[in-house]
């Protein structure tokens, strides 16, 4: 196996022809053949290059509009003959095949015509064949081809060119192989993902996931840990398409507590008004609505100041000077919301531990979309939990009905249940959490450690009584008995939503009308494990 492979001859075949002109002009100083297809041999052609049609290797045109160019021994023998085999150099001899020594293709648009809403015959004539084809004949014999298809490779390329005197070392040539074998899994993994949709497959025999390295990360939940970051090229706002103004590179637990807060903010419309969600450790510890973003954050914050300390925060609407003032009067992880105006960004600027991102927007809960966990041996698929209740769908169980002031807090409790983790408890008091229990064995633990959280803060703010005195509480599973509702009764709660469900629920009702409460079922679950 030859370490060190000299560069005659390159085949390029791009539909992004970002750096395109450059590269071909650096490899024509370097006295590379080039040989290109289509609209790739045009454009360099105009730029005054001198480029060999690959129909001149193949002895055919072009044909099938496009579809059958590079698909042809001419092609494919250039880029798998071991140049050390007698055999393979003899038929090459033979049958007037000349070797190609890089190749540098990068793929039809496949993800971004599915990405703008192509119907499915768009999509179809948007899967490359060709492309992966020589992709993958290029990487499997990178003893002696070296295969690009990223533009960010092509500075790279040229760097390795000029230090070893227009040759490639098999260092470098592997690294791009196992370069050109992800872009071609990621490709097909898009197409199958796409194709499932399209033609309803829910639960397809084979399932591929596949991202884009976004961020080498420091560590992963323990330092011990090895860790990076993936985008999945979607457009969906969040963490992953967000633009960071300032600070330090995000960590692994803080991409996952932003990316909790912002998906749990995204719930509440800026039209509703402004709001905002406070996270740690992927569970919320305040969330609120308020006149102004400076008010929602105020009210978030009151519900648990200890855990809002080295917080994530979540906003919905465009971030203003006096709100940013107001955060930076603790200590806080990251800023995420949907804009921010440039004397907010000045502020921030001054806190050098604080990272601030923002988005295009927020994000639709209502969006379909997947969600997949490792397992032993395995992985589980499931769709978003993307489910919405209104008003209408609510069924009241109970002899009293609730006012409008608890249906609209019941609601609001709903939401933010959806984003805690099992088991989940909620109490909201005017638009604005006031307890949250998350996460335990008992549902009946959690409805207490919620209610015992508030009467801390209520003695931290001098409050005579804690808020959950006349607050609602949502829980994101029924209650299998009459005890954690009667719990929440006795922290003060007034008005109960729940999915319903259990064969105790009649215990459960006759308990809350004895309570005087009022409860609604949602018929709807909200599980998060």
């Amino acid at each position: 196996m030859t370490h060190l492979a000299p560069l005659k001859r390159a085949l390029i075949s791009v539909s992004d022809k970002t750096g395109l002109i450059d590269l071909a002009k650096a490899l024509a100083a370097r006295k590379v053949e080039l040989v290109s297809t289509g609209g790739t041999a045009r454009a360099l052609r105009e730029a005054g290059l001198a480029v060999q049609d690959v129909s001149d290797l193949t002895g055919f045109p072009e044909m099938m509009d496009g579809r059958v160019k590079t698909l042809h021994p001419g092609v494919h023998g250039g880029l798998l003959a071991l140049r050390d085999d007698e055999e393979h150099v003899g038929a090459m001899v033979a049958h007037g095949i000349k070797a190609i020594d890089l190749l540098v293709v990068n793929l039809y648009p496949f993800e971004a015509t599915v990405a703008r809403g192509a119907d499915y015959a768009e999509a179809i004539e948007n899967i490359d064949i060709g492309g992966p084809a020589m992709i993958r004949a290029a990487a499997k014999n990178h003893a002696f081809v070296s295969v690009v298809t990223d533009p960010e490779d092509y500075i790279a390329l040229l760097s390795e060119l000029d230090a070893q005197e227009g040759k490639t070392r098999l260092e470098f040539r592997q690294k791009l192989a196992q370069r050109a074998y992800a872009r071609t899994a990621a490709y097909d993994a898009a197409v199958s993902t796409w194709m499932a949709g399209a033609i309803g497959e829910a639960a397809p025999r084979r399932r591929a996931f596949a991202g884009t390295l976004a961020q080498t990360l420091r560590y992963g939940e323990n330092p011990h840990q090895g860790a990076a970051f993936y985008r999945d090229g979607s457009a969906r706002p969040g963490v992953a398409t967000a633009t960071q103004h300032q600070g330090k590179e995000l960590s692994y637990n803080n991409i996952n507590d932003t990316d909790a807060a912002f998906e749990l903010v995204s719930e509440f419309l800026p039209a509703d008004g402004p709001a905002c969600a406070i996270i740690k450790h992927a569970n919320p510890c305040g969330v609120a609505r308020g006149a102004t973003l400076a008010e929602a954050y105020s009210r978030a914050y009151d519900c648990d100041r200890t855990s809002a300390f080295g917080g994530i925060i979540a906003f919905n609407s465009r971030l203003d000077l006096k709100t940013a003032q107001a955060i930076t009067e603790i200590f806080t992880e990251v800023v995420i919301a949907p804009g921010a105006d440039h004397d907010a960004i000045a502020h921030f600027a001054t806190k050098k531990n604080l990272r601030l991102l923002t988005t295009p927007g927020l994000a639709n809960p209502a969006e379909p979309g997947l969600a997949f966990k490792q397992v032993s041996g395995g992985f589980l698929v499931q769709d978003r939990d993307n489910g919405m209740i209104t008003p209408a769908e609510l069924r009241i169980v109970t002899k009293r009905a609730p006012t409008d002031a608890e249906l609209a807090d019941l609601l609001f409790a709903w939401k933010v249940a959806k984003h805690v983790k099992s088991n989940a408890i909620v109490y909201v008091k005017d638009q604005a959490t006031v307890g949250v229990g998350a996460g335990q064995m008992s549902r009946v633990d959690s409805t207490r450690i919620a209610a015992r959280k508030a009467q801390d803060m209520a003695e931290m703010l001098g409050l005579a009584q804690p808020l959950t005195q006349g607050a609602v509480v949502a829980s994101d599973a029924f209650f299998p008995f009459a005890d954690g509702l009667l719990a929440a009764a006795e922290a003060g709660a007034r008005a109960i939503i729940q999915p319903g469900g259990s064969v105790r629920d009649d215990e459960v009702i006759a308990a809350a009308d004895a309570a005087g409460l009022a409860m609604v079922f949602t018929g709807q679950r909200h599980f998060r494990h």
